[in-house]
């Protein structure tokens, strides 16, 4: 009998890191990197994977805020389903954003979630654990981070509430992210109601 485990991430809301993703993936250099690439990278980068630039049809860098929640996952992923590629899935109820999506290769415990700004939910981790090249080693997201990391950058919607974001991961593969929607939108810090 298999035991399944369910483990918490804690979700981090300060990352002051300088230039971390200033380096631009590239659709030519994606194309190369992928073309040398060995079977982990394409199982991180390519077809059907959450970090995929390739993943909404067209190249987008997974390092720039995608608006996710603006669009239906049967819809956007419609080609990707009917080949049975499919390893994400989003959707809302009245209290939730939720995501689901399938962790890449090695390193899966790396995984990191950010909420950055209230604006911009950030999944990250590394799939190849960088060997430091001088004493001062440099954070790997703020050079070619595809080289041994992954991304995703999406953007909140404006009723979610980036205070309260729960993520999980079952059986190192499976990352769940529930994010809280504003209930009443008078009681966001933007909108305070005063009575004269």
């Amino acid at each position: 009998m298999t035991t399944s485990t369910h483990k918490q991430l804690e979700v981090f809301t300060d990352d002051h890191t300088p230039q971390k993703w200033c380096v631009l993936l590239r659709e030519e250099v994606f194309k190369k990197f992928m073309s040398q690439g060995s079977p982990i990278v394409h199982k991180v980068f390519g077809c059907g994977s959450f970090f995929s630039p390739l993943l909404f049809g067209k190249f987008f860098d997974p390092s720039d805020a995608f608006p996710l929640w603006e669009f239906e996952s049967d819809i956007l992923l419609s080609s990707l389903r009917s080949s049975g590629q499919s390893t994400i899935d989003w959707s809302q109820t009245d209290q939730y954003y939720v995501l689901k999506a399938e962790l890449p290769g090695e390193g899966k415990n790396s995984v990191q979630v950010y909420a950055e700004n209230g604006k911009v939910l950030e999944i990250s981790g590394q799939w190849k654990q960088q060997q430091p090249k001088t004493n001062s080693a440099r954070d790997w997201r703020c050079g070619h981070w595809w080289e041994s990391g992954y991304v995703r950058r999406l953007e909140l919607p404006q009723d979610a509430d980036w205070r309260k974001i729960e993520a999980y991961v079952t059986n190192d593969q499976i990352l769940e992210i529930k994010i809280h929607k504003i209930n009443n939108p008078l009681d966001s810090d933007n909108n305070q109601n005063t009575t004269a």
